[in-house]
């Protein structure tokens, strides 16, 4: 018998190494049009779902397209049944009803639909040298020397004093004016490039100018704010009063659009986390029937550390689940205890212009495919679940099995930053929680940059599970 020959060096690298590849070069031609065609759908969604507000509107309207109707906890429900809850217009769960008991738990996927961005304050409005101005409170992490000169929409809804709502979307259509916050002139600026680069501009100074036209008479005071607020009045009916039972939201008022010439990459605002909510979603609203039952959660309040009633450390998912295992005469402690989640939420993109604040070994690339996330937090893992190796295994062999296009990371190195997603709360109901997601790019700015592929790659990783 002959000798067998040892492999080569080449060989047991490719036996025993892990492989990184370009998702371009694992996916077929046919495979590359279908994750364009998904991506055009994505930049829609992102164009319509610029708050969380909107962002419900479009699921609710989406789910009951699919077929899903308004959850009843004193019905009965079957395999096959799809079923949804909105908790109070801001944060949406679906599900699926399955084959298998619901005792031996459901698949969860997680996504939140709030993104950084500029609130009015609850006195908003006012003139400042005869020019008038919103009052601003920056929600969520951001860099606010990134918001002046970016044209904005206004979004949101007015209360006025009888309980009559009003909503409100300004700076969309080509027709609408938009609105702005200012910034020095380079020529001017020299005290100001001695702030500190966190202080180049303060919240304070995030200021929105919305018109400078004065009331035609010339013995009033306050003549640009009287004049804003006349129409203001005649376009709405509301007096300044309704400003303090109001919420208006301040967002980039320009499109998701293709970015490169090769049109490989989306860039848009809110990307963080609408792309893991809209790549969840198709996944649920594509589930012809399902094994385990399916629950889909779009919260509303992560970028705001998940507090408040439409957040996920409150307890309307826990009870979403009591009242749909109660319809099958199960404790929802029971079912809880048994299922599992894909925390859906995005990671920090590799950027090669900034590689100092990165692990290579251990961060994500764009077009490296959906990325697992074992555990999040910051510095000493502060605030994070830390997925088990049983569970990190189970997932990646889903994931393999389905053909799904997968890397790993985690956010930037040990010690200079980090940051954290829902897992940790929806872990701490006893359930096994893991966050996967797609790797962004200047995350948090107003522009966000996305790969293709990567975006396709978690629909795939969400259908895969949903339908385990």
């Amino acid at each position: 018998m002959a000798k067998k020959e040892a492999p080569t060096a080449k060989e047991l690298k490719e036996q025993l190494f892990l492989q990184k590849k370009n998702a371009y070069s694992r996916m077929s031609d046919a495979e590359i049009k279908k994750c364009d065609k998904f991506c055009e759908g994505y930049k829609q969604f992102l164009d319509a779902a610029k708050t969380e507000r909107e962002a419900t509107v479009f699921i609710e309207r989406e789910a009951e397209a699919k077929g899903f109707v308004p959850f009843d906890k004193n019905k009965t429900y079957k395999a096959g049944d799809k079923v949804y809850y909105v908790n109070r217009e801001k944060s949406v769960i679906l599900a699926i009803i399955g084959k298998e008991p619901i005792e031996n738990g459901v698949n969860l996927v997680a996504a939140h639909i709030d993104s950084p961005r500029l609130d009015m304050k609850q006195n908003p409005l006012y003139e400042k040298d005869e020019i008038g101005y919103f009052k601003t409170h920056y929600y969520g992490g951001i860099k606010k020397y990134q918001w002046p000169t970016v044209p904005l929409s206004l979004h949101g809804v007015i209360v006025k004093a009888d309980g009559t709502k009003i909503t409100v979307t300004v700076g969309e259509d080509d027709s609408d004016p938009v609105f702005c916050v200012s910034d020095l002139l380079p020529h001017l600026a020299s005290a100001q490039y001695k702030r500190p680069s966190n202080e180049l501009i303060r919240g304070e100074e995030l200021n929105i100018i919305i018109g400078s036209r004065p009331f035609k008479d010339d013995d009033a005071s306050e003549r640009v704010k009287l004049n804003l607020m006349m129409i203001l009045n005649e376009k709405y009916g509301i007096t300044e009063g309704d400003f303090l039972s109001a919420e208006l939201e301040a967002v980039p008022a320009f499109k998701a659009r293709d970015i490169g010439f090769d049109r490989s990459l989306v860039g848009g605002y809110g990307q963080d986390d609408r792309v893991c909510a809209y790549t969840e979603l198709m996944a649920v609203l594509n589930a012809k029937s399902v094994k385990k039952t399916a629950v889909a959660i779009l919260t509303d309040k992560e970028e705001t550390g998940s507090d408040g009633n439409t957040g996920l450390r409150s307890a309307y998912l826990k009870y979403f689940i009591a009242d749909l295992a109660a319809t099958f005469g199960v404790r929802g402690r029971e079912v809880l205890s048994n299922s599992r989640c894909l925390s859906a939420d995005v990671n920090a993109a590799y950027d090669p212009t900034f590689p100092d604040v990165f692990e290579k070994n251990n961060a994500c690339v764009l077009n490296g495919g959906v990325c697992v996330t074992k555990y999040t937090g910051s510095r000493g893992k502060s605030g994070t679940s830390d997925a088990s190796a049983e569970f990190v295994g189970e997932v990646r062999r889903l994931l393999d099995s389905k053909g799904v296009i997968w890397q790993t990371g985690e956010l930037g190195k040990v010690d200079i930053g980090g940051g954290g997603t829902v897992a940790a709360y929806i872990a701490n109901l006893n359930v096994d929680t893991i966050d996967v997601g797609v790797p962004v790019m200047s995350m948090h700015a107003p522009f966000e940059i996305t790969a293709k592929t990567d975006v396709y790659a978690a629909f795939k990783a969400f259908e895969a599970f949903i339908n385990s």
